[in-house]
């Protein structure tokens, strides 16, 4: 047999399977599809880092540490597809689409995290607990107790626990390097061992046994506290400080409501386009009407599976490549129309018609493909989840023009199912 035979049933496995994919990808939507912070509500911080005498120069390796370790913190948060990008040279910009708690997002994403381990005398200890403005203070319990011992650098993991009354909150913690923790603990036993947060005391407890691998800290700690504490040493500490020089917080109803809206005039816009082709081109435009839903289909499991933000300026590419399936799809029938107004039998102009207007068709989607490339390369945030969508959207608005459409219209042409030249809009 030859291909001719064969063509047709395969290429309609070939778009049962691309469909059963596709709606498997995508279901249940509401838990494949991530929603960015303009739709869902959320927050927007913009973070500047600053030199210290220790690093007096904010270079791209110290701003990718400090990306790295936000990137953790906020994993530890339970936020769902944060977005994060630097901004100049000394910046960062940080998304948290759906944050639940705007307060403590902002205490993770600002406090440094530097741990501190001090052997203090009795008397700062005693001072430090007394009162809080010197156990605050860097020029206080924490300038008085002299040389850091230990670090959180030498931790290699912290979580959060109920204290052995059940009354209150403890943080327990690991050791990279025990023997070196076991000397400090050996060496100083009967001493109070001071522990400082970003240079203010928390607690010292007092030195009772030799402690190598696993450790705790205790203080006036409430739940929260100790979950963050513990997130924040787990994920390390800030090489620099960071001060947030913008704050913007999109409430949960206003995401809604502009998601909405976005949908609403996306859907009429589609209703509008498939009206005009079926109008326009009768039955090529009822197929391209089929082609353009499964186009729609593989776009969302293209989102679902590649775990994308979907944004405002995405869904606005999103549509703007469904305008480029359509001027696909108006190239190819009006070359249609011209062959058989020429004279040609269905069959020879839908074979000619598709080969003529292939040039134009590749041309138009390459030239919109190496722009969304250029976007997403250069671009930032929003930018980007627009060059995302427009991108993906004209490679499978491509994809779809001279694979799938072709195929419904051989189909129908191939079965003698429509057979007057008016059908085609000629």
């Amino acid at each position: 047999m030859t291909w001719n035979h064969w063509k047709n049933p395969i290429k309609a496995l070939l778009v049962v399977a691309i469909l059963a994919i596709s709606t498997w990808a995508i279901l249940p939507i509401q838990n494949k599809i991530h929603l960015g912070l303009d739709l869902q509500g959320g927050m927007s911080v913009l973070l500047q880092l600053e030199a210290t005498p220790e690093v007096p120069k904010i270079t791209k390796q110290v701003q990718n540490q400090v990306q790295t370790v936000i990137q953790n913190r906020i994993n530890g948060l339970g936020v769902s597809e944060p977005v994060l990008a630097e901004v100049g040279s000394d910046r960062l910009l940080v998304q948290l689409p759906g944050v639940k708690d705007p307060d403590e997002a902002l205490r993770t994403l600002k406090e440094a995290a530097i741990l501190e381990f001090k052997i203090c005398p009795t008397t700062v200890v005693a001072r430090a607990e007394g009162d809080k403005a010197y156990g605050d203070s860097p020029a206080g319990a924490y300038k008085d107790c002299g040389k850091t011992v230990y670090s959180g650098a030498d931790l290699k993991g912290a979580q959060p626990s109920p204290d052995q009354l059940g009354t209150g909150w403890r943080i327990l913690f690991q050791t990279k390097n025990p023997g070196k923790f076991g000397r400090l603990t050996q060496d100083n036993m009967g001493k109070p061992l001071g522990i400082f947060l970003d240079r203010k005391y928390v607690s010292a407890p007092t030195i009772n046994g030799v402690i190598t691998s696993d450790g705790e800290i205790t203080g006036s700690f409430s739940q929260e506290d100790v979950t963050r504490i513990a997130n924040e040493l787990a994920a390390g500490a800030l090489p620099v400080p960071t001060r947030i020089i913008e704050n913007e917080t999109v409430g949960p109803t206003l995401g809604k409501v502009d998601l909405i809206k976005s949908l609403y005039a996306a859907m009429v816009g589609l209703a509008l386009v498939v009206v005009f082709m079926v109008a326009v081109y009768r039955v090529p435009g009822l197929l391209a009407d089929f082609a353009l839903a499964i186009y729609v289909l593989m776009m969302l499991a293209l989102l679902a599976e590649s775990k994308a933000v979907l944004t405002l300026p995405g869904i606005a590419g999103f549509v703007l490549s469904i305008g480029m399936a359509v001027d696909a799809n108006v190239l190819i029938f009006e070359r249609l129309k011209e062959e058989i107004w020429a004279g040609k039998t269905l069959r020879g102009a839908v074979k000619t018609g598709f080969a003529r207007a292939y040039s134009s068709v590749f041309d138009s989607h390459i030239t919109t493909i190496v722009g969304a490339a250029v976007l997403w390369m250069l671009g930032t945030g929003t930018v980007k989840g627009f060059a995302y969508t427009l991108f993906w959207g004209t490679v499978l608005s491509l994809l779809t023009a001279v694979f799938i459409t072709r195929f419904f219209t051989d189909l129908v042409v191939d079965n003698d199912m429509v057979s007057s030249h008016k059908a085609y809009g000629a």
